[in-house]
């Protein structure tokens, strides 16, 4: 780390810490040549993955309309803004652990409809009312029932 004040390229760490969420580091330094002292973060380098869309067009990830499509489906709905920029933040970290640079709207989808399926059968029936573009009533029926075999209790595995 070069010093900021004389720019000598040797610079030693006096202190390290984390921040209160974990994701910064503080560190203070000390110039080798100068003595002065400087703080510098380090943050994890942040990807924002491309969203391969159904018919193959590609765009970028956008944190905002994923949490508006939400906002729609669970409007007058007991599902709080907090659940839901929890879910759209656990979602959005797993990408980044894994360092995806690339998802597809079908397993974001597929994470959102389980999301919903836990948290309010009819937030989940007006997700996938636009997800799946259902064709006919039939098809929407069919998501209905499927919705009724699934008992109160059962887990997220279970209903899949």
């Amino acid at each position: 780390m070069k010093c900021p004040f004389c720019s000598h390229p040797e610079t030693r760490v006096v202190n390290s810490r984390p921040d209160r969420e974990g994701n910064t580091i503080r560190r203070r330094r000390e110039c080798e040549d100068c003595h002065e002292r400087f703080t510098t973060y380090e943050t994890r380098e942040e990807i924002t993955p491309v969203v391969i869309k159904k018919k193959g067009a590609q765009q970028l990830y956008d944190h905002n309309k994923l949490v508006k499509s939400l906002q729609s489906a669970t409007s007058k709905r007991p599902v709080s803004m907090e659940e839901i920029l929890t879910f759209v933040q656990d979602l959005e970290r797993s990408l980044q652990d894994q360092f995806r640079a690339e998802i597809t709207t079908r397993e974001i989808g597929d994470r959102v409809m389980a999301f919903l399926r836990d948290k309010d059968q009819v937030a989940y029936v007006r997700f996938a009312s636009v997800y799946r573009d259902f064709r006919d009533v039939g098809e929407f029926v069919e998501a209905v029932t499927g919705l009724q075999d699934i008992p109160p209790d059962a887990t997220a595995e279970d209903r899949t």
